[in-house]
């Protein structure tokens, strides 16, 4: 597979960031659920079934199915416009953004220690889970390696399995590294706001990087190849 120039990987971890703050924006402020990482959600789920405190069997559900919706609509634009990848991914953006600008309208008055009022829970739940879908299913059409943006379970493993400790030639060992330093950063910032300023600001200030990451990718020219 022939490797992306530069700028589109440098997108893809700067969208990892803001996957990182919207694990925030939902664990801690949308009751214990994951809206990007499913793999995460599926296990709360196991746990809500099991009757943990503090689980909800409801809100995961609600996470899956409107992430699935959203992956259905991702899709569909892929289907449509990759082949004008800079089209395909403004237009990807603007949706997922304008997601996120009605998510940050919907937080206020949100009260995350209650998780109150349940409407405002529940479209935060459909508006973010929605918005990722839409992401991850764009993101696994480009098929970047070692930059999902949302789960690191397969680069950490790259990270070993490809490791001169282990007889590789560790290849990207760069980029793996910068794509977990990146989630790590985005949970960082995000639980630093969550806790903090609330739902509202990390949700617009998501939209707006997200926005402005591709813009700035879409409209910087091709580097010449060699």
């Amino acid at each position: 597979m022939e490797e992306p120039q530069p700028r589109l990987p440098a997108l893809l971890l700067v969208l990892t960031v803001t996957t990182g703050m919207i694990d925030a924006v939902s664990v801690l402020g949308l009751g214990r659920v994951f809206t990007a990482n499913m793999t995460g959600n599926i296990v709360f789920l196991g746990f809500a079934i099991a009757r943990i405190p503090e689980f909800s069997a409801s809100r995961s559900l609600a996470a899956l199915g409107a992430f699935l919706a959203g992956a259905v609509v991702g899709g569909r634009l892929g289907l449509r416009l990759d082949s004008s990848r800079r089209q395909w991914l403004l237009v990807v953006a603007s949706i997922e953004s304008c997601i996120l600008f009605v998510a940050a309208g919907a937080a206020i008055g949100y009260d995350r220690e209650h998780l109150a009022p349940f409407p405002r829970l529940s479209a935060l739940i459909a508006l973010t889970a929605v918005a990722m879908g839409i992401r991850n299913s764009t993101v696994r059409r480009l098929a970047v390696p070692d930059l999902t943006t949302t789960v690191l379970t397969l680069t950490l493993t790259g990270l070993g399995a490809d490791s001169s400790l282990a007889g590789g030639s560790n290849p990207r060992w760069v980029r793996r590294i910068a794509s977990v330093a990146a989630m790590l950063v985005g949970a960082v910032i995000g639980a630093m706001l969550v806790t903090t300023v609330g739902l509202v600001w990390p949700l617009a200030l998501i939209g707006s990087v997200t926005l402005l990451a591709t813009v700035v990718y879409v409209v910087a020219p091709e580097p010449r190849r060699a």
